[in-house]
């Protein structure tokens, strides 16, 4: 069997964050993240959109817009067949007011100064254009390229120009003690030979475990894990 190209690979990784399976320790988070999209995509006009999608080299999300978007437009600092233009947050190279809608998730724990991405992002945002944003609250250090790890009310001071500011947890407390455990136990099992047997059973478990319990916690969000955030210009 051949293997997968490069625009293959892509497009199988955005698939599987858009419609995670249960063996993804992330799966509840992500279900939380599309169904909030989902739901706020009537924030937006049904069609003739021009979007940005900064840190895009998957765009997951992508499909959920079907005929909205007339222009689709990714930038990332990391070249993929579906990148664009190469460029940082803190600097986009677009004129000012050229999008109606700006994607931008899981981008800014890894930015020295997200200001300065809030700053270009309504930058380049038309009057009345909406950004969809997500960010971590706890969660393991991937890499040494992470900066930081974002609560609601920081959220909104990053985002306080903008004119309104949603900020909504993608699940509750209990939510997010599950998904941590489901991560703390693929990235810590040793010997790491029993990473797939976990990752087909425990996991798979606890993810089911936390979707039909997570009701329990109500809304406590002291735990709450990770945020999207809808902000209108």
């Amino acid at each position: 069997m051949p293997l997968p190209t490069a625009l293959e690979q892509v497009e199988r990784e955005s698939r599987a964050r858009l419609h995670p399976s249960l063996t993804n320790p992330n799966w509840l988070i992500l279900r939380h993240r599309r169904l909030i999209l989902e739901a706020g995509l009537t924030r937006l006009p049904a069609h003739d959109l021009s979007v940005l999608d900064i840190g895009g080299r998957l765009q997951p999300y992508r499909p959920l817009l079907g005929a909205r978007s007339v222009r689709y437009v990714a930038v990332d600092l990391q070249i993929t067949p579906l990148v664009n233009v190469g460029a940082a947050a803190e600097a986009l190279p677009f004129r000012a007011e050229q999008f109606d809608f700006v994607i931008c998730t899981q981008v800014f724990e890894y930015l020295p100064d997200p200001g300065l991405a809030v700053a270009e992002i309504k930058r380049v945002l038309r009057k009345g254009g909406v950004l969809f944003l997500s960010a971590p609250s706890v969660f393991l250090r991937e890499n040494d390229m992470e900066c930081w790890r974002f609560l609601p009310e920081g959220l909104r001071h990053l985002l306080r120009e903008f004119e309104t500011v949603q900020v909504i947890p993608e699940g509750n407390s209990l939510t997010g003690l599950l998904r941590t455990c489901n991560v703390f136990l693929i990235s810590f099992v040793r010997p790491r030979i029993l990473a797939p047997l976990l990752q087909w059973t425990i996991v798979p478990f606890l993810n089911v475990a936390g979707r039909v319990l997570e009701r329990m916690a109500g809304d406590n969000e002291q735990f709450t894990v990770n945020y999207s955030v809808w902000a209108h210009k």
